[in-house]
């Protein structure tokens, strides 16, 4: 029976299986012994979940329902859990400071894991993507986003991996805070499903240091943008 391989970066099966020394190898191990924080931005308490706006959250829960890993520890202002995505060593995070103010428990977070601002993936809502469309990016400004703009002042930099989920445009004759925080159609479900198998896939690729693959495979499409 043939045994399907999960994706890996060109680099991997070479200095996996056959090289022995050399700098491959070396950047192999190294890796494996990262940890990656993987935060999705949301408001915490019943009355946003299942909104537009917290797509992240509803993300990092996919994400923890694939891979296991139970999110509730309340620990840095957020709720946390560890686990393994593809071999490497995962941080999932709820920040529970509101939108505005997520990058307090983010800093915290890398703060006290000495996590590198490289190895954070951030997943958060755009309403400039139709439903079900990502946009991976490897730095960026916020784009008018509040949390990420917050994330950004507390990190001091704008050079870290994020995935723009599409909560759909706002309609003409809607109030933009009334908009992000509606929920779902019954129409768009399926659309939000095949945004959290994307998302999955990407991640899985951004682990392992390969932001370009997943861009190159899940982002939307220009005339998206």
């Amino acid at each position: 029976m043939k045994v399907r391989r999960t994706h890996r970066p060109k680099w991997y099966k070479t200095c996996a299986f056959r090289v022995s020394k050399g700098k491959k190898r070396i950047r192999y191990k190294e890796r494996k012994k990262q940890m990656y924080l993987i935060v999705g931005l949301g408001n915490p308490t019943k009355t946003y979940e299942g909104t537009r706006h917290n797509v992240g959250f509803a993300m990092i829960d996919v994400l923890a329902d694939k891979f296991s890993i139970d999110v509730t520890t309340k620990k840095h202002k957020a709720l946390v859990g560890k686990g393994m995505i593809e071999g490497m060593k995962v941080i999932l995070a709820k920040p529970q400071t509101y939108m505005n103010l997520s990058g307090e428990s983010v800093r915290e977070i890398i703060d006290f894991y000495k996590i590198e601002p490289e190895n954070i993936i951030v997943i958060y809502d755009d309403i400039s993507l139709d439903v079900g469309r990502l946009r991976i990016r490897k730095k960026g400004s916020a784009g008018g986003h509040n949390g990420i703009k917050n994330i950004i002042a507390h990190l001091g930099t704008q050079e870290f991996p994020r995935i723009r989920v599409g909560i759909g445009e706002k309609p003409k004759d809607w109030d933009l805070a009334d908009y992000v925080l509606s929920k779902y159609s019954k129409a768009e479900q399926e659309a939000f499903k095949e945004a959290a198998d994307s998302v999955i896939g990407a991640v899985k690729l951004m682990v392992w240091d390969d932001v370009d693959g997943a861009m190159n495979q899940f982002n939307a499409k220009k005339r998206d943008a």
